[in-house]
């Protein structure tokens, strides 16, 4: 990625990790992943097995960072304590209400008393990122800016937040332009020290009605505070889609080492080294065509998984065909042909009688949890 004739990359040499906090945005309702988002926050749902946050918690703690808070909505919080508790993954975890959302800089402001006098990450929840924080975290102690954005450039800048960079800095954001000044979008993992606090302050709602976190920077850079860009390594993923979810868990698949640790019976394996069968897990009478993730407790029984199949805990696959979808826990699938789609929790699909019938998802079909 270029960021201008006069950008200079960062250096790579080994920094102490100063102690910062982390601040998870994750209090949007998920309306573009309803049905399953009714019962499941988005954030928590499981791709290659594994909840979008988990990935992103883990990714923090490489950075250095172990205190997180997690700004949810108050509704939401009890689904997110029942998975999370106060610790997990090797984080602790805090509790942010935003009552009333109104822009990411508003939520920001909520996890004020949460990060009292430290500086902190921002990350939105439901972004994933192949790598890049820990030397976005490192930079960000060498220079001390009042603030750093991860930027990573992309074909449709006028879908992104937008910054535009001179000489190492940034020295101008603009949310969602018509004219993009460059195609660098904010890929939605920032920096700050307290400086953002009264920046947010003195904005005024966007257009969209929102306390836009692109305005408040801006301000910072208008008042000639240290705005530094730092650079995404690999990929990015916005998760806010049924159909981004199954692209999600289509990467992260093959990104996984195989392994065979559970039970295999007369099944045939296709792509072995790219197939996980976890402990305790039995594949009978099937073929699974990797890359695909069977978690704990499965049972898979003359049926076809795969290629880039996901079955969560407990799931029961019989006489049925599964490809490119994910299979969140305990659900139970029969006689059916299933292709993109995003299956939710305790979720049952079956026919009566020898019947199968193929059900092609339109991006992805959703089927959400039954009571």
């Amino acid at each position: 990625m270029s960021f201008g004739t006069n950008y200079r990359a960062p250096t790579t040499s080994p920094i102490e990790v100063i102690i910062l906090k982390g601040v998870f945005l994750c209090a949007g309702k998920g309306t573009r992943m309803r049905p399953i988002s009714y019962s499941t926050p988005k954030h928590l749902i499981p791709l290659a097995n594994k909840p979008i946050l988990q990935y992103n918690v883990e990714k923090v703690i490489d950075a250095g960072i172990t205190e997180v808070g997690l700004v949810v909505s108050p509704e939401m919080e009890s689904l997110y304590r029942e998975t999370l508790g106060t610790s997990k993954w090797g984080a602790s975890i805090t509790y942010i209400h935003q009552e009333d959302p109104r822009g990411l800089a508003h939520a920001v402001a909520c996890a004020r008393d949460f990060v009292e006098d430290d500086p902190f990450l921002v990350y939105l929840g439901d972004n994933l990122l192949h790598s890049g924080l820990t030397e976005m975290v490192g930079n960000f102690e060498k220079e001390e800016p009042a603030a750093s954005i991860l930027l990573a450039p992309v074909d449709d800048p006028e879908r992104f937040g937008v910054a535009e960079i001179e000489d190492g800095k940034i020295v101008d954001l603009v949310e969602k332009p018509d004219h993009p000044p460059s195609d660098l979008a904010i890929v939605g993992a920032y920096l700050f020290n307290q400086d953002i606090f009264p920046a947010i302050e003195q904005i005024e709602p966007s257009d969209r009605g929102e306390l836009e976190i692109t305005d408040a920077i801006a301000r910072l850079i208008n008042e000639g505070r240290n705005v530094t860009p730092s650079e995404l390594e690999g990929w990015w993923l916005d998760v806010g889609r049924p159909s981004d979810a199954l692209k999600a868990n289509r990467v992260l698949l093959e990104e996984v080492d195989g392994s065979i640790e559970g039970e295999i019976r007369n099944s045939q394996l296709k792509n072995r080294s790219e197939i996980v069968i976890a402990e305790g897990s039995r594949v009978e009478n099937s073929e699974l065509r990797g890359p695909v993730h069977v978690a704990e407790g499965a049972r898979i029984v003359d049926s076809t998984l795969g290629p880039h199949v996901s079955a969560g805990e407990g799931v029961k696959v019989r006489k049925a065909g599964i490809e490119n979808s994910v299979v969140m826990d305990e659900a139970r699938i029969e006689k059916i042909e299933l292709t993109e789609s995003l299956i939710g929790a305790k979720a049952e699909i079956r026919l009566p009688g020898d019947q199968i019938k193929t059900i092609a998802g339109n991006r992805a079909q959703i089927v959400d949890e039954r009571a």
